[in-house]
């Protein structure tokens, strides 16, 4: 029991620390621009890998765990829409190298503490080196509740606040979650950056609705003027987009997984912003289909 226990608590404090319940993922985003010939694609490959630091004397408690992450993206933002900003051709590649470490630990009358910080390094890399500018640095500090295992309708809350620009947004963001299983084939999660509801057909195949975020942030190295107001200059990008959609996930293992996410975007924000993070130049409002696809390897 305790082992069962130990997994699940693990595998939240995965998903919150490094916004992942992954040990391990593969994963590729596509979506076009509707009336346009903008495209977004994405290519990111993770890891976690957890470690035990501290035994818990309590046989029904969890130990104590140190979280180290690391996270790859490749992205390619074909920019084909008119704009009065120099050297386009130069801004369509993004590539964003992560490194993170994540504490987890038990607190009195059953809550959680879980701290993580990282350091993101987010840049079009056109000078072929790493510049200041292109340093981001993460945080989050968060609490974990959960109910008895053997409860008819098991439930875990989750409260914090997380800081990243990896959604475009870059000031502390909280982390609001409430899971419930509500019949033993449903379960719905409700909270910030993702709501859902899944439907379990059997042990392999899972469906789920869903409402999520989703974005980047990334430093222009050579800032680009306007040609038209040579006082508005474009120092980095940034896309913040909230989408619904249904989800599909095959397991072909306990721990193996492959998934599929298709929707449509409620609100697509794509944007240059200068130095202090105002805004330069929106590219395209315009809401568009949405596609997400991977294999991924659970705890």
């Amino acid at each position: 029991m305790k082992k069962i226990f130990q997994s699940i608590i693990l595998i939240i404090g995965l998903q919150v620390c490094g916004q992942s319940d992954d040990l391990a993922r593969l994963e590729y985003t596509y979506f076009p621009q509707s009336s346009s010939d903008n495209s977004f694609r994405r290519f990111v490959a993770l890891i976690n890998f957890p470690v035990k630091v501290k035994e818990n004397e309590d046989e029904e408690g969890i130990d104590s765990y140190l979280i180290p992450g690391i996270e790859y993206e490749n992205i390619n933002f074909k920019f084909e829409d008119p704009a009065p900003v120099g050297g386009i051709p130069d801004l369509d590649r993004y590539q964003s190298f992560t490194t993170s470490l994540g504490y987890l630990t038990p607190l009195k009358k059953n809550w959680i503490l879980g701290i993580q910080g990282g350091v993101k390094i987010a840049s079009n890399f056109e000078l072929g080196e790493i510049i200041n500018d292109d340093l981001i640095y993460t945080g989050a500090v968060f609490f974990i509740k959960s109910s008895e295992e053997e409860a008819p309708k098991p439930w875990r809350l989750i409260l914090g606040l997380h800081y990243t620009t990896t959604s475009g947004i870059p000031f502390p963001l909280p982390v609001i979650n409430y899971h419930r299983e509500f019949h033993p084939d449903w379960t719905f999660t409700l909270g910030v950056p993702k709501s859902n509801i899944k439907y379990f057909f059997n042990k392999k195949n899972v469906v789920q609705a869903f409402v999520t975020l989703d974005g980047f942030f990334a430093n222009i190295q050579s800032n680009r003027p306007f040609l038209n107001n040579a006082n508005k200059v474009a120092e980095n990008i940034s896309m913040t987009i909230v989408l619904g959609g249904l989800g599909y996930e095959h397991n072909f293992t306990d721990h193996l997984v492959y998934y599929l996410y298709a929707g449509h975007t409620i609100m697509n924000d794509i944007r240059f912003r200068d130095g202090n993070l105002d805004n330069v130049y929106d590219i395209n409002k315009t809401n568009t289909f949405y596609m997400r696809s991977g294999i991924k390897f659970q705890f």
